[in-house]
């Protein structure tokens, strides 16, 4: 086999938009199937973009054998059940960010992912693969800014439709879910560590209900980072990472454009480099790495595991909002 036949579940704008059209691309993936919750939804997705197969249902396509793998983009409260559902028929896993709606929920998928170790699994946090944050993360550890001390991260949009699953808060809507989850993430990263505690102020929209403002703290005992997110505020994304004799600055460190040159900025006592990454695409990578594991039998880039910690350190943000003490993780 020299491509890993890929079947995707639902039509979110996110899939169509931006992970299948880069999957496309790849010389190791095949985007073969696409399933929805009706035949005629899924087949004039499919004719649009391109794709051999369309299924009336999930579990359709669930039952195709000739799919290996499975890429899931639906709402975060199918994440988990859906993704079971895919591993019990025998395909591999990548499942979109946030893994579920509770660490507890996460774990769940852990657990059946360790009932089927045959089978990869992992979460599609597709900016750790960009070559930018290769780069940054080598940068720190190597000593390029000395020793690392914090992190200050910023990322909003502004989302007033009702009718968007992300201001459904039985659906896991929310900023902290959506793109809180990435400067979570990012730290942790970076740091190569676990935040032993936590501080939040969180602002919840009076009518949906999910929080629209949140900004936090992690302690990682050796350092600290700090983040906003906003989903009713003007659009903006940067990341600027802190030491003792320099500082990494990433200008698109989240939605990093494939069709673009992206760049990050290296401060020290000598001045300000500015260093230039080639046209990629950071869901090609994700998918070309994931589809290699499959191929050669190797460990996923990033183990599941990982998702729950992230999942932990959410859920200790919102009890440190509403209770205005820091929370341990």
């Amino acid at each position: 086999m020299s491509k890993i036949r890929w079947g995707v579940l639902g039509v979110a704008k996110i899939a169509t938009v931006k992970v299948i059209p880069a999957m496309q691309q790849s010389d190791l993936c095949e985007i073969t199937g696409l399933a929805s919750r009706t035949a005629e939804k899924s087949r004039a997705a499919a004719e649009e973009l391109g794709i051999a197969n369309s299924y009336g249902s999930y579990e359709d396509l669930l039952a195709d054998p000739d799919i290996d793998a499975v890429y899931n983009p639906l709402p975060n409260h199918l994440h988990v059940p859906w993704s079971i559902k895919a591993l019990e028929a025998g395909k591999h896993v990548l499942c979109e960010k946030p893994i579920g709606l509770t660490s507890t929920e996460g774990q769940q998928l852990v657990d059946a992912g360790k009932a089927h170790p045959q089978l990869k699994l992992m979460e599609a946090f597709m900016y750790r693969h960009h070559p930018q944050w290769v780069t940054a993360k080598k940068l720190v550890k190597e000593g390029g800014i000395g020793e690392l001390r914090t992190i200050q991260s910023f990322f909003s949009y502004f989302l007033s439709d009702p009718d968007n699953y992300r201001n459904h808060a039985d659906w896991g809507g929310g900023g902290l879910m959506d793109i809180g989850c990435y400067p979570i993430s990012l730290s942790r990263f970076i740091f190569d560590a676990e935040p032993t505690s936590v501080s939040g102020a969180v602002e919840y929209d009076p009518n949906f209900n999910i929080d629209r403002l949140a900004s936090a703290t992690m302690d990682f005992g050796v350092g600290t980072s700090t983040f906003t997110c906003g989903t009713q505020l003007t659009p903006y994304q940067r990341v600027n990472i802190f030491g003792t004799t320099g500082r990494v600055e990433i200008e698109i460190p989240f939605n990093a454009p494939p069709d673009c040159p992206c760049k990050i900025w290296h401060e020290t006592a000598a001045g300000i480099e500015e260093i230039s990454f080639d046209i990629c695409d950071q869901y090609r990578i994700q998918g070309d790495l994931f589809s290699e594991a499959i191929l050669n039998n190797t460990p996923v880039p990033t183990p599941i595991e990982d998702a729950v910690a992230n999942m932990r350190v959410i859920e200790a943000i919102v009890r440190a909002g509403k209770a205005g003490v820091w929370e341990q993780v």
